[in-house]
């Protein structure tokens, strides 16, 4: 944190003697989470410039004005759907940057030309032809059930996903999530915790609620803060016979359950829709005769979920969870309840996590660009009357028109400025919308393949989403990211806010003006072919503001 203020500097101010000064107690330095949306691979994308941004090993990215070491002094990396694909493809292959994940050769990781239907093309790590990909794929699933495992169509689904993403043979089919915290560099904590998250689906309910069970995978454990089960277990020991929470002595604990394919897939169980396609002309024969089947034994209501079994809260909270008396847990996609970007995990109370840095890739307008459906989800369910939210708190949000007409879409906007307006202690929340600066990002959740050079476009138009264009939106936008940083550090400090943090708030934070008339149609143009957009209007009004006084001195 102090390389990150080392060279993201706020006028007059001294960020990293004031973290010096108030280090010695622990609870008084920023706890920091970013959070990266669902929207399949452009999530993934838009997310993964992001996260370069605000990555220290990227090149160029530690010069001043620059957000590089916002990622390593974070404590928390959340990733949902498309977002998880992101999260756990960096963990996966050892803290990956997203530079190196950029690959240009055959067989490489992130090849996403190829489509997730034919597979990667054939070198030393990866396989040969489609029928090899389908044919390892099938037997892999085979022998999670013949070893009495029940399986679904997310097991096939993170397989492939596997090929993708993990840079390993055969898509690393050892490599769990658990492994994770194996590491020597998680241990020293020189990365932020990974925490990925899927939506439990109840016994013979068809849509999720917005009470749905939250649940999440950390590389320690799996579980939930939710009322209704408020339970965690180890995660290395998933597929194992929990029974009330405890492991009965004449029961053995199971290991390997916890793939890491399989977790990315739970939480983006939406994809499955991918392979239900089984008419495609990519898939072999026997593998559709293997889908068809599958699909007439789970029926049209079960196609999206993924299956835990034996259920690691069998027989616990029992008056609570309609899942306590199952024996299978189900798990579908962590946006299935609108809540599509992974602030549940950032925003409980025993994390105390002061700023989300929360990086939207939804597909909420026609175009599939965001307007904020994901927040104001999140901010409905802290208010849920049932007491779902079990104590969380999170700051008032507008509603998706507003965010249209106020353009809340267009630029970072902060929630949460003022903490005394919050019903407990809730993080400043600081919203990074997908917008098109240099390419149009609005890409299809579902279109299966991308050339090279627009996943790059799309890669560096995130970067410019998370630096404002390289601060040319705004010149003291890097600024303003270290005030919001430091913002709730400040309240707990008493320290008096600089004079440019309070400049950056009256810019960047909602001032609770709403406008919920129809806004129409939202199809932006690219910041750099529309000048409106290319310079903020607080910004300009205070440059206006300044060459005014000028004139008349």
């Amino acid at each position: 944190m102090r390389e990150f203020f080392g060279h993201v500097n706020i006028t007059d101010f001294d960020a990293v003697g004031y973290i010096n000064r108030v280090s010695s107690n622990t609870s008084n330095l920023p706890n920091i989470g970013i959070a990266v949306s669902g929207g399949g691979y452009r999530a993934l994308m838009n997310g993964a410039g992001a996260i370069k941004a605000f990555d220290n090993r990227t090149e160029n990215s530690t010069s001043s004005g620059q957000l590089g070491g916002l990622l390593q002094s974070a404590t928390y990396l959340a990733g949902l759907s498309g977002g998880a694909w992101l999260v756990g493809s960096i963990y996966l292959n050892n803290f990956s940057t997203i530079s190196s994940l950029q690959t240009y050769d055959d067989g490489d990781v992130w090849q996403f030309q190829n489509s997730i239907f034919e597979g990667p093309d054939g070198d030393s790590i990866q396989i040969i032809d489609s029928a090899t990909y389908y044919t390892d794929i099938y037997d892999a699933v085979s022998g999670k059930d013949d070893a009495g495992w029940e399986t679904s169509i997310t097991d096939y689904w993170g397989r492939a996903l596997s090929y993708q993403l993990v840079n390993a043979t055969a898509g690393g089919i050892n490599y769990t999530w658990s492994s994770i915290a194996l590491t020597n560099s998680f241990r020293n904590a020189e990365m932020p915790m990974p925490i990925l998250v899927a939506d439990g689906r109840y016994p013979h309910e068809l849509l999720v609620s917005s009470n749905a069970t939250v649940y999440e995978f950390n590389p320690w454990e799996f579980g939930t803060f939710d009322p209704t089960v408020y339970g965690f277990v180890p995660v290395q020991y998933l597929g194992s016979r929990f029974v009330a929470g405890s492991l009965p002595s004449n029961e053995s604990c199971v290991r390997g359950f916890d793939n890491g394919g399989f977790i990315m897939g739970t939480s983006s169980t939406l994809f499955n829709q991918f392979l239900l396609q089984i008419n495609t002309t990519s898939l072999p024969s026997f593998l559709k005769d293997v889908f068809t089947n599958i699909l007439e034994d789970l029926g049209e209501d079960s196609q999206d979920i993924a299956v835990y079994t034996p259920n690691p809260f069998y027989l616990w909270a029992n008056s609570t969870s309609p899942s306590a008396n199952e024996t299978v847990l189900d798990l579908v996609d962590g946006g299935e309840d609108l809540q599509n970007i992974p602030l549940h995990p950032l925003i409980q109370p025993e994390r105390h996590v002061d700023v989300i840095f929360a990086v939207d890739s939804s597909a909420d307008t026609q175009y599939n660009w965001p307007n904020g459906t994901a927040l104001v989800a999140t901010y409905e369910r802290s208010l849920n009357t049932t007491g779902i939210g079990n104590g969380t708190s999170f700051p008032v949000i507008p509603d998706q028109n507003t965010f249209v007409n106020e353009g809340l879409n267009t630029r970072p906007t902060f929630f949460g400025c003022n903490s005394s307006n919050t019903t407990g202690p809730a993080p400043l929340v600081v919203y990074l919308p997908n917008f098109p600066y240099v390419t149009f990002s609005n890409v299809s959740t579902f279109d299966p393949s991308y050339s090279e050079e627009q996943r790059d476009s799309i890669i560096l138009n995130g970067y410019d989403v998370a630096t404002m264009g390289n601060n040319s939106r705004d010149g003291e936008w890097s600024a303003c990211v270290a005030c919001a940083v430091l913002s709730r550090s400040f309240e707990r400090t008493n320290t008096t806010v600089p004079d440019q943090c309070n400049r950056c708030f009256e810019r960047y934070c909602w001032d609770g003006t709403t406008n919920s008339s129809n806004p129409g149609t939202y199809e932006p143009s690219t910041v750099f072919d529309n000048v409106a957009y290319a310079v903020l209007p607080a910004v300009f009004a205070t440059v206006a503001a300044a060459a005014t006084v000028s004139a008349f001195m």
